[in-house]
Order: structure tokens, then sequence, then C-alpha cells
């Protein structure tokens, strides 16, 4: 199955969601793609004192997702703060149809050393998707450093990390960006942001990373819409050629 996605990078403005969802419909206006992924929080920028700013699954990020997803007739991905039924905070990484349907999941491994740990939530369970034949799997941002998490069950086709990414970790970013694409075998895409907060800066380094570990779009430090093609078929056939998924640890996640 062939499925085109796109990647969309650019400079957050800090805290001030009007700004952003209004660039966000512009940079999304004609995009073609089956698949369109954000950075994670998007309308936002990374903040831990989320709570003036955290949505409901009715608040109007949500609503634009929807509107972009019809107007492209794609799917749009990407991670905002929500409040769940229960009042409680969560970093929510969001999977829009066109039809209008939502799919979540709550981020698992949350930053500690930047505070997200105090006000969020922790997820447990992996989501995936199927959208158009193509099978993702959702993620965001720090879980990229615990293969354990996410590791391929031949469960997926796609890895895709919504992130804020330091740039003083650039390097890990795009090492373990390619790690995680070659040890399962899948293509993996991780989306970034660029410019600065009051207390961090972004390279971007958005990429799509094939199942032998090649990049296939580097966005580098450039802001916009990057697409390309995957294609399932071509995965299947390179695990028949190198079945290295076979000898793969069988391992139980604990809560």
């Amino acid at each position: 199955m062939k499925a085109r996605v796109a990647i969309c990078q650019y400079d957050i403005a800090w805290r001030d969601v009007d700004a952003n969802l209004a660039r966000l419909d512009d940079m999304l206006a004609g995009v073609e793609a089956d698949l369109v992924v954000l950075p994670e929080m998007f309308q936002t920028g990374w903040t831990v004192d989320a709570d003036d700013l955290a949505e409901t699954m009715s608040g109007r990020s949500i609503d634009a997702m929807r509107r972009w997803a019809a107007r492209a007739d794609a799917a749009v991905a990407g991670s905002i703060a929500v409040r769940d039924e229960g009042g409680v905070l969560r970093n929510r990484m969001l999977l829009v149809e066109p039809s209008g349907r939502v799919t979540g999941y709550d981020k698992r491994h949350l930053f500690a050393p930047g505070g997200e740990a105090a006000l969020f939530s922790t997820g447990d369970e992996r989501v995936v998707v199927e959208w158009r034949g193509v099978r993702y799997m959702l993620l965001v941002c720090y879980d990229l450093r615990f293969p354990v998490w996410s590791r391929n069950r031949g469960d997926y086709d796609v890895a895709v990390y919504s992130a804020l990414w330091p740039a003083a970790r650039r390097r890990a970013w795009a090492t373990l960006l390619a790690a995680r694409a070659i040890e399962n075998q899948c293509y993996t895409i991780g989306v970034n942001r660029t410019g600065d907060e009051p207390t961090l800066s972004y390279a971007g380094d958005s990429r799509v990373v094939d199942f032998r570990g090649d990049v296939m779009i580097d966005a580098a430090s450039a802001e916009g819409v990057f697409t390309t093609m995957i294609d399932t078929g071509a995965t299947e056939a390179f695990k028949r050629k190198f079945p290295a998924w076979s000898d793969a640890d069988l391992f139980e996640i604990t809560k």
C-alpha cells in the first residue's frame, strides 16, 4: 500500500493559540497527502504551565484539525494539551480523519527533567491507527528514547513521532529516529519545530526515514510542508529478504 505523507515544520508562536492555528490554516492550504503530521503542542509550543491552555476534546484546536483534514481529504496528526473527561491533564497526540473521527494517544514517557511529569498524567496504552490501508503507531517526543515502547510487534507499518526536540540534543534526535526505523524495519516519521522559546531553541530536523534507515526527507531548519511517498509493499519485500524481525525477543510491558 502506498501513501503520501506530509510533515509540517514551522516556528511555533509560544502560547499563542490564535496565531498558530491561523499560521497552520495558511500552511496547510492546498496540501496533497494521505497523512499530515504536526509537531508536539503545535498550537502552544512547549509549556508545562498548560493548565490555562488545555482543551477538551471539543476544543477549538481539534475543530481546526477537523477542518484541515476535511479540506485536504487527509488525516491530520499532532499533539496538544488536553483535559480529559475526568479533568486530568494529558499530552495527547491526535489523529483526525476527514470524516471527523478522532483517535487519541496519551504520551507514555513524560519528560520529568523539564517538569512535564509534574503536571501531566502518563498514558499506558499503545495506539495504532489504520488509515487507508497503512497502520500508524502514534508516539510523542520523549517516547523516542524508549525502544521497548516503540517496538514493532508486527502491528504497525509507520512509527509517527510528534515532537518538540531542543537543538541541544539534535544529534540524539537524528540517531534515534534512524535506530527506531532500522530495529523495527519500518518507516519512521519525526516532526519537530524551528525557532526559539523563552528557555529553549529548536533546530527543526524533521524527517522521514525508511525501513533501511535511509533519510527520505530532511527538512533541516526550513519552515514548510514537505511530502514523500511511502510504500508498505517495499517494506514487506525487504523484511522477507532480511527477516531480522523473526529473531526479535519476546517481552511484556507492565504499567
